[in-house]
């Protein structure tokens, strides 16, 4: 009975992670005219570093960070670079051009883009189904990019957000591949604390350069602090520790399963918040997108 209440615990709290992130997508796209992308990727990964702050007193040997730090210097500045300066940036940036339900369904092919840069990089395997996987999704990802009108395909009429998202899925692919790679030496707290510093570094001199006046940030701040708390504290920091503490219970491959709700999830939040309707074309592309995931990512585990 006590098995059967943690196995349920830990499945509720990816679904809250889930959830969380899914918010992440709507957020950005509702305050899309209130601020800048880059200011609201800075403002979320500073406050999360601050937040972390107590875990880092509890869970961190910083003498062994540092150490690892120089020892490793180029992996984890790249995967500082991927996973905290740019995905979220980017996923920000196309928010301004495209709509939710299209973010998050785009989205929702990165355990594909994953498989992919699996075997170009790692040299994993991939066998027969999941390569049909892959073909289903990505025909799902035209499908949606093209809004069912493949007379667009003459004129190259994409929305920009949607080439933006793809983009920003790639780029959590790559971030998602390359942490095997990661320093073993470093637990999760740890490597998560590392990466946000070194993240909001790099951040740093882009924010800077673009000029902003003090004025107006204390302004934007303070008009939206609710929105920044949530996707600093929720989206960031708690997401990361139910993410990570259900890999260690359950693993990584059960754990991600329930990435795929996203687009489910997003889409019911963006009917109800933002209004935005779900078309026929979001429906086709979203069974399409996930046949492929099933394929490649359930049938083919069997």
């Amino acid at each position: 009975m006590i098995q059967l209440y943690r196995v349920y615990k830990v499945y509720f709290l990816l679904i809250l992670c889930v959830l969380f992130w899914s918010g992440n997508f709507i957020l950005g796209r509702f305050i899309k005219d209130d601020i800048e992308p880059l200011e609201l990727a800075f403002f979320r990964w500073v406050l999360a570093l601050i937040l972390m702050i107590p875990f880092s007193i509890k869970y961190m040997n910083i003498k062994k960070c540092i150490k690892i730090l120089k020892q490793q210097f180029l992996i984890l500045s790249i995967l500082a670079i991927l996973g905290i300066s740019l995905f979220n940036t980017i996923v920000y940036i196309a928010l301004k051009t495209t709509q939710a339900t299209n973010a998050l369904l785009i989205n929702s092919i990165t355990p594909l883009l994953v498989l992919f840069l699996g075997v170009l990089i790692l040299k994993n395997r991939v066998n027969k189904t999941q390569l049909l996987g892959f073909l289903f999704s990505t025909f799902g990802v035209i499908f949606l990019v093209l809004q069912a009108d493949i007379t667009k395909l003459l004129v190259l009429d994409f929305k920009t957000g949607d080439l933006w998202i793809i983009l920003s899925a790639s780029i959590w692919a790559l971030y998602s591949v390359l942490l095997r790679f990661k320093p073993k030496e470093l637990n999760h707290v740890e490597l998560f604390t590392t990466l946000v510093f070194l993240g909001v570094i790099y951040l740093l001199p882009v924010y800077l350069y673009q000029g902003y006046n003090l004025q107006r940030e204390i302004y934007i701040i303070t008009q939206n602090w609710p929105i920044i708390i949530y996707v600093s504290l929720f989206a960031s920091v708690l997401s990361f520790y139910f993410w990570n503490s259900a890999i260690a219970q359950i693993g990584p491959e059960k754990s991600s399963q329930f990435a795929h709700l996203m687009p489910l999830f997003g889409a019911i939040l963006a009917y109800m918040f933002l209004g935005e309707k779900i078309e026929l074309y979001h429906l086709i592309g979203a069974c399409f997108i996930a046949i492929g995931i099933y394929l490649s990512l359930f049938l083919s585990f069997k």
